[in-house]
């Protein structure tokens, strides 16, 4: 025996839900329906099975009787204030939100709530209705592809961009170049005798040493500039509203923020140093050409004693 899902109430106020109960009761989404007083007067098959709640448990009490108890990003209760379905029913203009609702187990449910104000035939809103679909699966999707995106833009040792991230912004710093005449130039940087550190503290240190020199990096970088692990023990710094002599003043700084950074490990504590290219992006440069010129002045860097910066002529 079915459990009857609409009240008698519905049929006098001419909402009779019969001629419906099959094609509701076969959505997937949950329905129901409220009086003015919103008192639930339906609840479909797949409401019992979103929210746990029978129709038996339910109709006759008002949605807002420690039921769903819908709740926003913030954790704001919604049934005493600002409801969906109280305001579609207050104005007569439909609502759709996203929500929690509370499951007759305890948890919560992240839902897609549709409401619409019911009018009779005069066009006076004698109720309404609300429809809510589940969720979680798109949620969790969505905070898939945002974690994938990550792991495809950030370096998963460091948390700096990545080599592919880098190229891409190279990409975009050469478009605005052309298109706007905004300056900008790069940083290549390499730590200095980084093996000795592998072979003579292990390579577990090698990565805390990768991670602090990140670090420095990062925290004084400026808002618009980008640094990124290029590979192994290389990084680069794409700077941009620069010139050749404010570009040499930025390397130099990060040469000598590293230089007095101290590494941490047990019982010992030791610096690194890092030798630095820097080359501003010309009119007939492309990302490869400009890479290739940063690279050479850093190995020249390397050539004229380590931890120094060379700015390119």
């Amino acid at each position: 025996m079915k459990t009857a899902r609409h009240s008698t109430g519905e049929r006098k106020r001419g909402m009779d839900t019969n001629n419906f109960m099959d094609v509701f009761d076969n959505l997937q989404d949950g329905v129901y329906f409220v009086d003015l007083d919103r008192e639930i007067t339906y609840w479909n098959a797949a409401a019992e099975e979103l929210t746990g709640f029978s129709a038996r448990e339910v109709m006759g009490k008002k949605c807002m009787d420690n039921l769903l108890v819908h709740i926003d990003e913030r954790g704001a209760q919604l049934c005493q204030g600002q409801c969906p379905l109280a305001a579609a029913m207050g104005d007569g203009i439909p609502r759709q939100a996203e929500v929690y609702l509370h499951h007759k187990r305890g948890h919560r449910v992240p839902v897609l709530v549709r409401a619409i104000p019911l009018r009779n035939a005069g066009g006076r809103v004698v109720g309404g209705v609300e429809m809510f679909m589940d969720i979680s699966t798109r949620k969790a999707m969505l905070e898939r592809i945002r974690e994938l995106e990550k792991l495809a833009l950030v370096d998963g040792l460091t948390g700096l961009s990545n080599r592919q991230h880098l190229i891409g912004e190279l990409e975009s710093r050469f478009h605005e170049k052309t298109r706007y005449g905004l300056s900008f130039g790069i940083l290549f940087m390499d730590i200095d005798h980084f093996k000795k550190v592998n072979d003579t503290y292990g390579h577990s240190v090698g990565d805390l040493t990768l991670k602090t020199v990140s670090d420095t990096l990062r925290a004084a970088a400026r808002s618009y500039d980008l640094f990124g692990r290029w590979g192994g023990e290389e990084f680069m710094g794409i700077i941009r509203n620069v010139d050749r002599p404010l570009l040499g003043k930025i390397g130099d700084r990060f040469r000598m923020l590293v230089e007095k950074t101290r590494i941490h490990c047990e019982q010992t504590a030791f610096s690194v140093t890092i030798s630095v290219g820097a080359a501003l992006a010309m009119s007939k440069d492309t990302p490869e050409r400009l890479v290739e010129r940063a690279d050479a002045l850093l190995y020249r860097s390397k050539a004229d004693g380590r931890n120094r910066m060379t700015l390119d002529a």
